[in-house]
C-alpha cells in the first residue's frame, strides 16, 4: 500500500554524503500505545516470553530461526512482525541491535511466493548495508531453496547486473538507489509486480537530496498497491512525516527518547588527552584490552588510511574501510572483518550505520563524532542485542567536550573518565 499522489508534496532535504544526520527531535514518551497504529517501545532490552512459533511462520523459517539460535522475539519483533506479515505498512525507529533487520526479512519471506517473480525491493544507503541485508536473507531463506535474491550497487559493471536479472530472475532485489534506478529506467529491472518496498536506514535515504530524489523516482515505477516498510535507529519529526507520505495508515513503532535510547549492556568512558597523544593511547588500549573485534572511528578518509598503516606497522591485525576505496576492495575488507579474519577495523562514519557484526564488542572514537546521534550509531556497533560492549571516546578539543555533554544530556547517561583498570567481565559476554 502506498500514497503515490502525495510524493509531489515531499520537501527536498539537502545533505552531502558525509555530513552528520540531523539531531533527533523526538520527545520522551511513556511506554504503551499513543494512538491507533502507533507504539512507543519501552526498552530494547526486553525479551518476550512469546516464541517465534506464535507468529505462525512457515516451518522453513522457524527452522532457520532455530539454527541462528534465536528463541524469543525482541520487543520490536514482537510488536512488528505479526502486523508486517499481514501486509501492513510499517515505520520502525528502534535502537541498534534490536533485530529490526529480522522484522522485514522474515515478514517478506513469510509472504513471498517464488512463482510470482520479483516482488520485493530493499534499498540501503551504502553498498556495505546492501551486502549485509543480502546476507541476512541468505541466512533466513536457508530452507527455502526456490527463493532467489540479488544485490546490486554502483562501482561494479552494470552489465553483470543485467545478466543476473535476465538469467536468475530474483524474487528479492537489494541495492543502493543509484544503481537500482539505472537498472529500472533502462528496463532491465521490472518493478511492475512489486509487492514489498523496504527502506533500511530510511532517514539517511530521505535526508540526502540526491538519494531522496532517486528513491522517489524508483517509487513511482512500482505499483500503487504494495507494502511499504521503513526502518532506522534515529528519526526526527521532519523525516518521520516524509516517511508517512509514502505509506497508507502505517503501524508506527518508536522507542522513547531520553534514557530509553541508552544501549543496555554497553559500558562507556571518555579519555581527556591532547591530539598528539591519541595514537599512543590507542595502542596502549589495544595492547591491554580484551576484545573479540574492535572498530576505531576517525573523522576522515585520510586519517583512516594513515592510522591503519600505523597499526599494521605496530603488528596489530588491522584493516581499514572508507569512501573512495575501490568497490571490490571495500567489499573484500568488509567480508574479511565480518568473517573474523581481521580483529580491528579503522573506519569513517561509513561503518557507523546499519552494519551488524556480532563479534564487535569494543568501539573507540579516536575522533569524536559531530553529533550525539552519530555517537549513538557508532557505539551501537558494540553491545548488540543481548550482548555486552565497551565504548571509549577520545576528547581533545572544546568541540569534542560539547558533543560528549550532548550525549549525556540527550541520552540521560553519565559517561565517566576511563579508569586505570577495566574489569573485562563488564564488557565481555560470557
Amino acid at each position: 500500500m502506498s500514497a503515490d499522489d502525495d510524493i509531489s508534496a515531499l520537501a527536498d532535504y539537502e545533505q552531502e554524503e558525509d555530513i552528520e544526520p540531523a539531531e533527533d527531535t523526538a520527545k520522551a514518551g511513556e511506554a504503551g500505545d499513543d494512538e491507533a497504529g502507533k507504539t512507543n517501545v519501552d526498552t530494547h532490552s526486553t525479551v518476550h516470553t512469546a516464541s517465534f512459533k506464535d507468529f505462525l511462520l512457515k516451518p522453513e523459517l522457524l527452522r532457520a530461526i532455530n539454527d541462528c539460535g534465536f528463541e524469543h522475539p525482541s520487543q520490536v519483533q514482537f510488536q512488528a512482525i505479526p502486523q508486517a506479515i499481514l501486509g501492513t505498512d510499517v515505520i520502525c525507529q528502534a535502537n541498534s541491535g534490536m533485530g529490526k533487520t529480522a522484522v522485514f526479512v522474515l515478514s517478506v519471506l513469510q509472504q513471498l511466493k517464488p512463482e510470482d517473480g520479483l516482488t520485493c525491493l530493499l534499498l540501503g544507503h551504502t553498498r556495505e548495508l546492501a551486502y549485509q541485508i543480502s546476507n541476512e536473507f541468505d541466512r533466513f531463506k536457508k530452507y527455502l531453496p526456490d527463493v532467489k535474491t540479488a544485490v546490486f550497487f554502483g562501482g561494479l559493471p552494470i552489465a553483470k547486473d543485467r545478466e543476473t536479472l535476465k538469467k536468475d530472475g530474483p524474487n528479492v532485489v537489494i541495492g543502493t538507489p543509484g544503481r537500482i534506478l539505472a537498472l529500472a529506467q533502462e528496463k532491465s529491472l521490472d518493478l511492475t509486480k512489486l509487492k514489498h518496498f523496504v527502506l533500511d536506514e530510511c532517514d539517511s535515504l530521505l535526508e540526502s537530496l540526491d538519494m531522496r530524489a532517486d528513491v522517489q523516482k524508483i517509487f513511482r515505477l512500482t505499483p500503487r498497491e504494495k507494502q511499504v516498510m521503513m526502518f532506522t535507529a534515529t528519526l526526527n519529526d521532519e523525516i518521520r512525516e516524509v516517511c508517512k507520505k509514502f505509506m497508507y495508515q502505517p503501524l508506527e513503532i518508536y522507542i522513547s527518547a531520553g534514557s530509553k535510547l541508552t544501549l543496555h549492556g554497553l559500558v562507556q568512558y571518555y579519555v581527556q588527552l591532547e591530539e598528539r597523544e591519541k595514537t599512543r593511547k590507542l595502542i596502549d588500549l589495544l595492547d591491554n584490552l580484551q576484545f573479540n573485534q574492535c572498530v576505531v572511528f576517525v573523522s576522515s578518509v585520510k586519517r583512516a588510511s594513515e592510522l591503519n598503516k600505523i597499526l599494521v606497522e605496530s603488528k596489530f591485525p588491522s584493516i581499514a574501510i572508507y569512501r573512495g576505496m575501490p568497490q571490490q576492495e571495500r567489499i573484500q575488507k568488509y567480508a574479511q572483518f565480518k568473517e573474523f579474519r581481521a580483529r580491528i577495523m579503522v573506519a569513517t562514519n561509513l561503518l557507523g550505520r546499519g552494519i551488524d557484526i556480532e563479534r564487535i564488542n569494543v568501539v573507540v572514537n579516536y575522533d569524536m563524532p559531530e553529533s550525539a546521534n552519530t555517537y549513538l550509531h557508532r557505539v551501537g556497533r558494540a553491545g548488540r542485542f543481548g550482548t555486552k560492549g565497551l565504548a571509549i571516546s577520545f576528547v581533545s578539543s572544546e568541540d569534542d567536550g560539547k558533543v560528549l555533554n550532548d550525549v549525556q544530556k540527550v541520552f540521560l547517561v553519565e559517561v565517566p573518565a576511563l579508569p586505570e583498570e577495566i574489569n573485562p567481565s563488564s564488557y565481555m559476554s560470557s
